[in-house]
């Protein structure tokens, strides 16, 4: 008769395997019975209240309850990206204003460092003329609230302010190689009343500079 072995592993093996499990672990998020949790494509969109603009205004998203389709955009100064996207917002911004139609496109910017602050906001918006809101999200609080990882990154609400598209502004970084204009399509969507065929795109930027909490 035959008695199968059970082999433990030695203890650098199982220290390995600790590390790694540890490891995935902390890639994954996790949130507490008492923690909100990010919103998902087809839910209520967080609202922001008293956010200050470059135009030393503060802003709302109640504010803009008289456009039944708002653009998201979390952007900043100091991104690359970002700033390679500034003409194409202006000229998503101009497209709605010129066709007459019910959609607003909001810039918010969460990062903190100094190239991001207000006063440096405002030079940008009036170097580039800015034809939409460019809010400052100092706290933070607006761009976890939304789970926004990138600068730009878009969100598409419908006119219940439910988020139909998060993502990309389109599939290519360069514009003249832009093919498909992916919130275009679901700004569209949302004026008729319906879902986009494409509801999440990968965004493609830097990461926003989440301020970290000491413990």
């Amino acid at each position: 008769m035959t008695t199968s072995k059970i082999i433990q592993p030695n203890f650098a093996v199982r220290l390995s395997l600790l590390v790694v499990l540890l490891c995935f672990n902390w890639g994954q998020p996790t949130f507490g019975e008492d923690e909100p949790r990010p919103p998902a494509i087809g839910d209520k969109a967080p609202a922001w209240v008293d956010l200050p603009g470059t135009d030393d205004k503060v802003h709302s998203l109640e504010s803009l309850r008289s456009k039944d389709v708002v653009v998201v955009c979390f952007t900043c100064n100091s991104c690359p990206y970002a700033s390679d996207y500034e003409d194409r917002l202006i000229a998503l911004q101009t497209k709605f204003v010129k066709e007459g139609l019910s959609a607003q496109l909001v810039a918010i910017n969460a990062n903190t460092v100094p190239a991001d602050r207000m006063d440096k906001m405002k030079e940008r918006a009036a170097q580039k003329k800015f034809n939409f809101p460019y809010l400052w999200d100092e706290s933070q609080t607006v761009a976890k609230a939304y789970d926004a990882i990138y600068t730009p990154e878009f969100y598409v609400l419908n006119k219940d302010r439910v988020i139909i598209y998060r993502g990309a502004l389109d599939d290519a970084t360069v514009a003249d190689k832009v093919q498909v204009k992916y919130v275009e399509l679901a700004v569209a969507a949302g004026l008729m009343g319906v879902r986009p065929e494409i509801e999440k795109a990968g965004a493609r930027g830097c990461g926003i500079r989440f301020n970290r909490t000491r413990r």
